[in-house]
């Protein structure tokens, strides 16, 4: 399988409903990066009450 985004063979496969897609190592940190800093994110933490590493 190939990256979604590029044509470097995928490192990581996501799927989801049936359609399954490739990421390479890039892309993928990529995603999480822009994961980590979205409000999304944070608003995900505060519903399931996650705390972070003391």
């Amino acid at each position: 399988m190939y990256c979604h985004y590029c044509d470097r063979e995928a490192a990581f496969e996501a799927e989801s409903d049936g359609v399954t897609v490739g990421l390479c190592e890039d892309h993928f940190r990529e995603r999480v990066q822009e994961l980590a800093d979205s409000d999304e994110l944070e608003a995900l933490k505060e519903r399931v009450d996650v705390e972070g590493p003391e």
